[in-house]
């Protein structure tokens, strides 16, 4: 029986992460199937934020979902819980750089819902990913001009803004 107790804390210990915030319990965990809905949800929430410059079809929602299920190297979701309740999600992808020599860590999403932001969720994210993946030599994020707050927490924690134009072509 002993055998079996440890086997399932070792578990825990391994897929999810214990955030230090003011006192209360909040955890980081990685995105399971059924968090489906609610990332949906939050997603939804995120993409009609001011925080984003436009919306994103809900079927993108379910194929990333899908490729970080399927245990892809490029892509990792984590879902924040504060006091037993959903507090936000956050969305990692992965590639290599020539710029950074090495592993680069874009920081695709990180979403705090309105009732949780301020509690150190997203100062506790930075410091797990800094952790969790001490190979990268470079994190990456965006951030909308008028997300001033978010702007304020990143510089706080090392970020820089590069003087580059962004630009994309979808297919």
């Amino acid at each position: 029986m002993t055998k079996y107790r440890n086997f399932v804390i070792l578990i825990v210990i391994l897929s999810e992460y214990e955030l230090n915030t003011k006192g209360s319990f909040t955890m980081l965990r990685p995105m399971t199937e059924q968090d489906r809905e609610v990332f949906i949800r939050l997603a939804d929430e995120f993409y009609h934020s001011s925080a984003c410059l436009h919306t994103v079809p809900t079927e993108y929602f379910h194929k990333t979902l899908d490729e970080i299920l399927a245990d892809s190297p490029y892509a990792k979701g984590y879902i924040f819980e504060k006091d037993g309740k959903v507090a936000g999600y956050a969305l990692l992808s992965f590639t290599y750089s020539n710029e950074a020599g090495g592993l680069a860590c874009l920081l695709e999403e990180a979403y705090v819902i309105p009732e949780f932001q301020g509690c150190g969720l997203g100062k506790e994210l930075f410091a797990f990913v800094e952790k969790e993946f001490p190979d990268v030599r470079r994190f990456r994020l965006e951030v909308t001009h008028c997300n001033e707050r978010a702007i304020s927490l990143y510089r706080r924690l090392g970020y820089e803004e590069l003087d580059y134009i962004q630009m994309i072509k979808d297919r």
